[in-house]
């Protein structure tokens, strides 16, 4: 509480102190700033009129030191003018005093109140987006098969552009995480990301979904609502099966894309937005401009640049470090102490071809989880269908009119991921030396690490068997 003249300000002070707020008191701007950068302050509440720093500095100041504060401003008769342009400037509030200098302190008590809460959203949305960073880095997304890799490499060359993108995949590949991924690394990661399932919202309300609609335009529609397009302004919108759109929202959807423009529903005042597009889809999206459900003219507007996320099943390298990803989070979520997964479990885990992909990997690590007593997942904590799994059969077709270097790189690569990528096994199966492969990796662009001298060559499954160790064999 800043305000120079005491017996108010005491008078503020006990009267919020009954609310549970903790009040620290200052007579001046000057002071109060003081307090404010030594304390954890959720609220100002200031007087206008104060020597040395009256309260519109101290908002200035407070609004560009400690943004997320909130301060509301008490104005005598005659003030509100200032106090108006003080909310211009980014206060929360003003309380106008009443005859002869008293204040309605109930109106205080719920205006602070809502202040400080105010403040709690803002912290915890900077908390939210803090942690949303830091899950979809580039290093926290498992990528150690050569196919995540790659999608890596297009995810950081796209990430800071403008173009749109198209990912393409089965169910459950990972395809929000990669448009996660391109968002928050974007210049647009400050802005919305905002999601939308077509196939999940029936036709006749997705126009109303993705462009709002204005009161009365359609049975139901009680008042106006901006539609996920507004929502997604200076942000990126990721519209995920987008096969699934009907021939007449293709059109619509293809002008928003070319003009950046349109009304909502039942409206005729133009809105115009500036979105990046990220649309996913399980379809051959090809094949079903070929057959004429999809628009041609749609397709190359959301097919900039295209990137394919590979089945949990032709990238196994990726399980290990997925299954320890996922037990550490379950097992903290579950408050238990897991260590890791015994030796027949992971490899049961690494025969199965996983139809649902990464999020069906997941659930099973958490069902295990949720059934572990002691301290490792067991084979036994597994589905019947992963514990009966048969030996995975790799085949490599190489067309004729392939190159005999492209011959052999995929003949490479489709040996590193039967091994699940360790390269001392690899060679063996090869055989060819480690030098020797450790040269062609590299020739064909094929080497995960920089230094190809000495390569990490410890199995993937005894690391996600023993997560906390420390120990790594490498190759001379």
């Amino acid at each position: 509480m800043a305000e120079d003249h005491k017996p108010l300000r005491k008078l503020v002070a006990k009267a919020l102190e009954r609310e549970r707020h903790t009040v620290l008191e200052a007579a001046d701007g000057r002071e109060a700033i003081e307090t404010v950068a030594e304390n954890d302050v959720d609220v100002v509440v200031s007087d206008i009129r104060m020597p040395r720093m009256n309260g519109m500095e101290l908002l200035s100041e407070i609004h560009r030191r400690f943004p997320s504060v909130q301060v509301i401003l008490i104005t005598a008769y005659g003030d509100v003018p200032q106090a108006v342009e003080a909310m211009k400037q980014g206060a929360y509030d003003f309380l106008e005093k009443e005859s002869e200098g008293r204040l309605n302190i109930a109106q205080l008590r719920a205006r602070v109140a809502k202040a400080a809460e105010k403040r709690r959203l803002i912290l915890e949305n900077a908390q939210l987006k803090k942690r949303l960073n830091e899950r979809f880095a580039f290093e926290n997304i498992v990528a150690r098969s050569l196919q995540m890799q790659r999608v890596l490499e297009t995810v950081r060359q796209v990430a800071p552009t403008r173009a749109s993108v198209l990912i393409t995949g089965e169910s459950g590949t990972g395809k929000e995480v990669i448009a996660n991924a391109i968002h928050t690394n974007s210049t647009r990661k400050s802005g919305p990301f905002i999601k939308v399932n077509c196939g999940a919202i029936p036709e006749t309300l997705l126009e109303s979904e993705l462009f709002g609609h204005e009161k009365g335009a359609f049975t139901g529609a009680h008042r106006s609502r901006i539609g996920r397009f507004e929502a997604a302004d200076e942000g990126t919108l990721f519209l995920d099966e987008i096969a699934t759109l009907s021939p007449a929202m293709q059109v619509k959807l293809l002008r928003v894309l070319q003009d950046g423009r349109f009304e909502r529903v039942g409206g005729s005042r133009t809105i115009e937005v500036d979105v990046r597009l990220i649309s996913a889809t399980n379809a051959e999206l090809r094949q079903e401009v070929k057959e004429g459900r999809f628009r041609e003219d749609l397709f190359w507007r959301i097919n900039v640049v295209h990137i394919h996320v590979a089945p949990l099943r032709e990238r196994r390298e990726d399980i290990p470090e997925l299954v320890h990803t996922f037990l550490v989070e379950r097992a903290a979520r579950n408050d238990k102490k897991i260590d890791g997964v015994d030796e027949e479990a992971m490899a049961a885990l690494l025969r199965y071809d996983f139809p649902g992909n990464v999020r069906e990997l997941e659930n099973i690590i958490e069902s295990a989880v949720v059934f572990c007593r002691g301290d490792t997942i067991t084979v036994d904590l597994l589905p019947e269908e992963v514990r009966s799994a048969a030996e995975p059969v790799d085949r490599l077709v190489v067309p004729v009119g392939v190159t005999l270097d492209e011959a052999e790189r995929r003949l490479i690569e489709a040996t590193l991921r039967h091994t699940g990528g360790n390269k001392t096994q690899a060679a063996r199966v090869l055989g060819i030396g480690k030098r020797t492969l450790f040269r062609k990796l590299k020739e064909y662009g094929l080497s995960s690490s920089k230094g190809d001298a000495k390569l990490e060559d410890e199995s993937h499954a005894r690391r996600a068997r023993h997560p906390d160790s420390r120990e790594t064999e490498h190759l001379s």
